[in-house]
């Protein structure tokens, strides 16, 4: 590894450090704030219940940072250390080629899960137990982790093949071709995995009769989005959050409601929920994040291709120029970018947010999408009174108190 390795080394665990120095600060700062609940929300939440979800808060950010320091740790391994002799050993079983290339990268990502599934135990069945989330087995967390890893092969080995292929039979193009395709992929994972991949972990089941369709399917005329139809998903069967989805394009869109929010939420705030995400529908914010990413996948692509034709990669860190070992390398390197991106990116998400919620409150009004903003929340035990920092860097939905505060100040201006 020469001096530009070691540097972007060093860079890695300066964004791990980062990255646990926010943790901290969250943590620190909801623990202030542990003692009483914010005004707005005192009628509202009990401050048991204040402080339950502050607990929750603070648990999931101290292990957030043994992710973090645990995932920094692992990249710079495999970068200076274990890249290397995984490459060899493939070497010595596998003929040079496309396959050997592949099998690199799938016994890469194999050995990355197995390390990390320690961490995924934990989260599942103990933080998440501790605070009475968790409803799935082990046996039903195991013939998850076997089908997402059946689908993960199924899909990504053809894609592989098909990559490295294209990068040894067009040179100059083959990244461009790949990125095409990739995002074709993408656009139609949209329509295949609620109709194909989803049913393989949950039931969804039609929208019963009654007055909750009947109210559901009066606000979709009303706001004129033509479904194939609304489902209730199992998702009780793995966790007590709650939440709700539409996904798709034309016939084949559909509005998923978790079984969990029928269980605790009135007519008036599932009604107030749909509205919200008929809102992103609206506004565009799905094409807009299919853009988003056709930009950064593109700036990948053309990344890919210029590291493939040069050894700069292999100098760095002294690695084989394979474009298996380049494709993880790369990979492994990219924390530090994205540690940039993330703010920028959770904005325009939180924009998203407030235009979504202006549009219930413009359909609806706000005291039902206040009143199912606060009790997600109070469910979910999301904390009333995040770090502001913390939250303008990772939050993708704005804090619920900037929500509410938002949805009243747009009410009277009316």
């Amino acid at each position: 590894m020469n001096l530009i390795g070691m540097t972007i080394c060093i860079m890695i665990v300066a964004a791990a450090l980062f990255s646990v120095y926010l943790l901290l600060r969250q943590a620190a700062y909801v623990a202030a704030h542990r003692q009483e609940v914010p005004i707005d929300f005192a009628s509202q939440v009990r401050l048991d219940e204040h402080q339950r979800a502050a607990d929750y808060t603070i648990a999931r950010a101290h292990f957030g940072i043994i992710e973090t320091l645990i995932s920094a740790i692992l990249s710079i391994g495999w970068l200076a250390i274990f890249l290397s002799p995984l490459y060899a050993f493939i070497s010595q079983i596998i003929d040079p080629g496309l396959s050997r290339s592949v099998v690199f990268v799938v016994s890469f990502f194999l050995l990355t899960h197995f390390l990390e599934l320690p961490l995924s135990l934990y989260n599942t069945f103990s933080l998440e137990e501790k605070f009475g989330f968790n409803r799935q087995s082990l046996p039903t967390f195991a013939i998850d982790e076997v089908k997402t890893a059946a689908i993960s092969l199924l899909i990504g080995v053809p894609a592989l093949y098909g990559m490295f292929f294209l990068f040894k039979t067009f040179p100059q193009t083959w990244w461009l071709v790949s990125y095409v395709v990739f995002m074709i992929f993408i656009v139609s994972m949209s329509v295949v995995y609620p109709t194909f991949i989803a049913p393989l972990f949950n039931t969804f089941r039609p929208l019963e009769d009654g007055m909750i369709k009947s109210r559901v399917v009066g606000l979709l005329n009303k706001c004129g989005f033509q479904s194939g139809g609304v489902f209730i998903m199992d998702a009780s069967k793995r966790s007590t959050h709650g939440n709700a989805y539409f996904t798709g394009f034309g016939k084949s869109k559909r509005i998923v409601f978790f079984d969990t929010l029928f269980e605790k939420h009135s007519i008036d705030e599932i009604e107030s929920i749909l509205a919200h995400e008929l809102g992103h529908f609206k506004h565009g914010h799905v094409f807009q994040m299919i853009l988003q990413s056709a930009i950064v996948v593109f700036i990948g692509f053309l990344s890919l291709y210029w590291f493939f034709s040069t050894d700069i990669l292999t100098s760095w860190f002294g690695i084989p120029h394979d474009p298996g070992v380049i494709f993880i390398a790369l990979l492994l390197v990219k924390e530090p970018i994205s540690l940039f991106l993330t703010p920028l990116l959770s904005w325009r998400s939180r924009r998203a947010e407030y235009e979504a919620d202006d549009f219930a409150r413009q359909m609806l009004g706000c005291d039902a999408m206040i009143s199912a903003l606060t009790r997600l929340t109070r469910d979910n035990l999301a904390s009333l009174t995040p770090d502001p920092f913390y939250a303008a860097f990772y939050f993708s939905h704005p804090p619920v108190s900037q929500r509410v505060r938002q949805l009243r100040l747009s009410q009277a201006a009316i």
